[in-house]
């Protein structure tokens, strides 16, 4: 049976695991609620993820604020470059995302090119019901072989487009108003950030933080010594990140306010091994590499990252070993090994600064989604911060054997100098002092021939001119003991909301016979709620046993909830389905007679019965860390055959 997103987000919306923010005032678009069971599995995950990196790699995790002053993001590049390509319709004022507008509209069309040439392209019922507005049909038609092949291109290369190029495209393929057929603005840039102003005076000026990183990169020093300066380490971070997305929708997928959770990994630059990239090698991973992906291809390679490392496709051991973290986190909480890839940022698309950059990337029925960046960012964060606020944020370690340097030094006549320049003496000392080596060197051969050198200084009025007798510069040998260095950063960066809806959409199926009847089939580590609790009528007999088994699972830390409605137990347990409760317990009248229960299996529907205990402790054992098979579980208890599910 092909996926039905409708029936999906029906049992979503039903049972609340999310909702629209501000429903009843008509909602804001990219801002959502989440309900009991979707802050549950949301809770769920954060807390698997932490296990699985902050506690297994040893990582420092930091809280940092989401509100950040202007100046921190200007530095980091998020003022300038932070933005997204954006076309409006004069006609109605509507906006659109260009890129995502390029893709939808080639894609549809090769959807009318397969349905005019009779192929089976996959259904999709719920496509057009969850537009708000009305979008034309699409029309089945027929396109010829090279124009199929051209628009697969670029398809492929989608993501490494530049707003002028998609600008092109879509003049290229006539790409108008989905809705009204009108014509659309050229693509201009628009800041994702949202603006804001701290303190009441308004004067300084803020942003709310599109991604938890640069706390993190303003916090180094302290992590450096929380580490007892040792490298390499890495830093963690989970919050809120917020986005001014053009225009969002796909539900979870994008969205304005979302939780990341983010590592910075601290490396030497000249060493980028991992010591235990070894435990990992052998994993295997499907890649969609720069280089396909610039032919206009989108072939996936299997092999491992032992392979992939080796043969230069991944940079390095350290942005390898991250990988291969990510994908066993990614199967640990339920995704699907075959709707999983790491696609490689394309040469146009990667940030200038970066050595190599992957995507983990799930596909879902809007696509494959973009769900964890991993990219080794190089010293980029670190410089530009340094050089910003003239802090030093490196590493500095003892080496083993002194390093001969030979480098320029500039030394000042103090005695002349501060007198000549008075209040700018300490300016001009900063910027003579803070040059470069190349910058040394030709301050050095203009002051030989000219006697005098002459610099811009800012915060200065005029440009300054340094006699000789004031300055020397000159070529100075020394023993370097200590080796100074910026260390570079390997940053996974994960969208729990996208995970998430992703998450649900691998485990949703309908139960085969009963059309009616939805699963969520979450594995046992991740479920909302772990295991349910049904009596097998309201008898206030069965309270005793259902308060002496909900204490059990307390006590063990395993969730649960009692239903003792007046529904059938086949119904209740098909509620709970939908809910992705993984296991049932019965409490029936031969509970009264030796106090045994009754254990179901979401998936398989089995049964097993045992006493309590033998029951408590078969469900610990499948909700673990580290959890058994219903088989390996349940092996001492007696399989129990029951009409129940009918």
């Amino acid at each position: 049976m092909s996926f039905d997103r409708e029936n999906l987000e029906s049992v979503l919306k039903r049972r609340f695991f999310y909702a629209p923010a501000f429903d009843l005032y008509g909602g804001v678009s990219g801002l959502y609620d989440y309900g009991p069971p979707g802050c549950a599995l949301q809770a769920n995950i954060v807390d698997l993820w932490r296990k699985h990196f902050v506690l297994e790699e040893d990582m420092l995790e930091v809280d940092c604020t989401m509100l950040t002053p202007y100046e921190v993001l200007k530095t980091s590049g998020h003022v300038d470059k932070f933005a997204d390509w954006m076309c409006r319709d004069p006609a109605t004022g509507e906006i659109f995302r260009v890129d995502h507008l390029v893709e939808e509209v080639l894609e549809s069309r090769l959807k009318g090119d397969k349905e005019a040439r009779g192929l089976a392209a996959e259904p999709d019922k719920s496509e057009e019901k969850k537009r708000k507005k009305k979008v034309k049909e699409i029309k089945a038609v027929k396109l010829d072989d090279e124009t199929v092949a051209e628009i697969e291109s670029v398809l492929a290369q989608i993501d490494g487009y530049s707003g002028p190029q998609l600008g092109e495209l879509m003049k290229k393929y006539n790409i108008t108003n989905p809705a009204t057929g009108g014509p659309l603005s050229e693509p201009l840039e628009f800041n994702l950030m949202f603006e804001t102003a701290i303190g009441p005076s308004g004067q300084l000026k803020g942003y709310l933080r599109p991604e938890t990183a640069q706390g993190q990169f303003l916090n180094f020093n302290k992590l450096l010594e929380s580490n007892n300066q040792k490298m390499p380490f890495a830093s963690a971070s989970i919050g809120k990140s917020f986005r001014n997305e053009i225009s969002p929708r796909s539900g979870l997928l994008r969205v304005r306010e979302f939780l990341m959770a983010e590592i910075e990994h601290f490396v030497d630059p000249l060493d980028k091994s991992h010591p235990r990239f070894v435990e990992v090698a052998d994993t295997k991973l499907r890649l969609l590499n720069k280089n396909t992906q610039q032919e206009g291809r989108t072939d996936i390679d299997e092999m491992t990252i032992g392979e992939a490392v080796k043969a230069g496709v991944v940079d390095n051991e350290t942005l390898g070993y991250f990988l291969a973290r990510i994908y066993l986190f990614l199967i640990r909480i339920g995704i699907k090994p075959d709707r999983l890839r790491f696609r490689q940022h394309m040469s146009n698309e990667m940030a200038h600064y970066a050595a190599d950059c992957w995507d983990a990337e799930l596909q879902t029925s809007y696509g494959w989604i973009e769900c964890v960046g991993c990219a080794d960012r190089s010293a980029y964060d670190l410089t530009v911060h340094s050089n910003r606020t003239n802090e030093k944020l490196v590493v500095r370690q003892t080496r083993e054997t002194p390093l001969v340097t030979e480098d320029y030094e500039v030394e000042l006549d103090k005695k002349k100098f501060g007198p000549k320049f008075k209040k700018d003496g300490k300016k001009i000392e900063t910027y003579l002092t803070s040059r470069s080596q190349d910058e040394l060197e030709s301050l050095a051969a203009e002051l030989d021939e000219k006697l005098k050198i002459t610099v811009t200084v800012e915060g200065v009025d005029a440009p300054v001119e340094v006699e000789k007798e004031l300055i020397s510069i000159s070529r100075k040998k020394k023993l370097d003991h200590i080796r100074e260095f910026t260390p570079n950063v390997i940053e996974p960066s994960f969208g729990i909301g996208r995970i998430l809806y992703s998450l649900m959409e691998h485990s949703f199926y309908i139960r085969p016979g009963s059309e009616s009847r939805a699963v969520l089939s979450f594995p046992p580590l991740v479920a909302p709620t772990k295991v349910l609790l049904v009596p097998i009528s309201n008898d206030e007999k069965f309270g005793p046993f259902l308060r002496q088994i909900s204490a059990a699972l307390r006590r063990v830390g395993i969730s649960s909830k009692v239903d003792d409605s007046s529904a059938t137990i086949g119904r209740r347990y098909a509620r709970n389905d939908e809910l992705g409760t993984p296991f049932g317990i019965t409490v029936d009248f031969d509970t009264l007679a030796d106090k045994s229960i009754t254990l179901r299996e979401r998936d398989s529907t089995k049964q097993v019965r045992g006493s309590i205990e033998e029951v408590v402790k078969a469900v610990q054992s499948m909700v673990a860390v580290e959890p058994v098979s219903w088989e390996e579980g349940t092996a001492n208890l007696t399989p129990f055959t029951s009409e129940a599910e009918e």
